[in-house]
């Protein structure tokens, strides 16, 4: 079930605090490798690494990396002090972590006294590379907000995998982050979204909360079978403790695949079917051939009877989103090749700032 070999450090190609990324040999063939330095220590040239090979082996869209498991050559670590709350539990790579809410932490009454969000909007994104469209249009309208990011862990479970959150915080984009389920490595840590949710409005003081998992998905071309059906769930948690949910739509007209073309079937589904509570969604102003598509499937599904569907004009948010520098790619697709995409994600942001400004905004009711 695991593709494990031994290779050894050629070269450290980028490194930070948190993650090196290097060059291994394994039986006379150079490939990439990630060591995450906060699980499995430092490495250096000459090293001889234990590597999982697996997704490589399987030509999954991973980047093309291993992922360092143990340096053989300085095998023993400590445990660290505090925490006692394990992700990835009862697995061979089981970790402590020091969760905001458990018994020892400081935050640990801020959960049990909470009351409500108090009508703070909670922006849910599927993907990851929903992430810096959304960010890049609610600092262009309100550079002094402040955000939290919450990563689920329905992709990849270590935010330190995430080149675009460590360039979000390098530019100051996003204010703390944090890890929920078996995700880890946040600024803080949280057993689930409902704690997540608190934390950053009690504990980080955010503004604005943006959900997404990390990057990669899981998928199977079945109704049910995704993992951004997560999705409706959080919805869910964020009516529940007086958030405003805004679920970011997938829609996308470059995806080849018809199940993805339009509004993706993961967004109908998830509205139609998974969320019991209703969320605010923005859909941009289309051309007439894509909005009579798009009108189609929002028919055929009725999402319209369970959640506000607002249509909006793209005219500020595509000028921010071709003016940016900021690093977006969808499934390979860069902004100039899946405007849509980037542009509803952005189309989210837009929605967040009408809401703060005016939590009693009209169009909401």
């Amino acid at each position: 079930m695991i593709g494990i070999k031994v290779g050894k450090v050629l070269e450290i190609l980028k490194c930070n605090i948190n993650s090196t990324e290097i060059l291994v040999e394994i039986n006379n063939h150079n490939y990439k490798a990630i060591n995450y330095n906060r699980l499995t220590g430092d490495v250096k040239i000459g090293d001889s690494l234990l590597l999982n090979t697996t997704a490589v082996d399987l030509n999954l869209g991973t980047g093309g990396y291993h992922f360092v498991v143990s340096n053989l050559d300085s095998p023993n670590k400590d445990i660290t002090n505090g925490g006692h709350i394990m992700k990835l539990r009862y697995s061979p790579y089981q970790i402590k972590v020091f969760a905001a809410e458990e018994q020892g932490s400081i935050f640990h009454d801020i959960f049990n006294k909470f009351k409500s969000l108090n009508g703070m909007p909670v922006i849910i994104g599927t993907l990851h590379s929903m992430l810096p469209p959304i960010i890049k249009v609610l600092k262009t309208y309100n550079k002094n907000i402040k955000i939290a990011y919450i990563m689920t862990d329905g992709a990849a479970l270590p935010i330190d995998l995430s080149n675009t959150i460590k360039d979000l915080k390098e530019k100051k984009l996003i204010a703390s982050t944090i890890t929920i389920g078996n995700a880890f490595g946040g600024d803080l840590d949280c057993v689930n979204i409902y704690n997540g949710l608190i934390a950053a409005k009690e504990i980080i003081k955010c503004d604005i909360a943006v959900v997404t998992m990390g990057p990669g998905i899981v998928g199977t071309g079945t109704k049910f079978g995704f993992s951004g059906i997560e999705q409706g769930n959080i919805i869910d948690a964020t009516n529940d403790l007086g958030g405003i949910p805004i679920a970011v739509p997938r829609i996308s007209f470059a995806d080849i695949r018809k199940r993805h073309r339009g509004i993706s079937h993961h967004t109908l589904t998830v509205l139609s079917k998974i969320s019991k509570t209703r969320a605010v969604v923005g859909i941009p102003n289309f051309e007439e051939s894509k909005k009579e598509y798009i009108n189609l499937q929002i028919d055929n599904t009725e999402i319209q009877k369970k959640h506000k569907i607002l249509y909006m004009d793209t005219t500020k948010t595509t000028e921010i989103l071709e003016n940016s520098t900021i690093n977006m790619r969808t499934m390979g697709r860069d902004f100039q090749n899946d405007k849509d995409f980037f542009i509803t994600a952005g189309l989210a942001g837009e929605l967040g700032i009408k809401i703060l400004n005016d939590p009693q905004l009209e169009i909401l009711k």
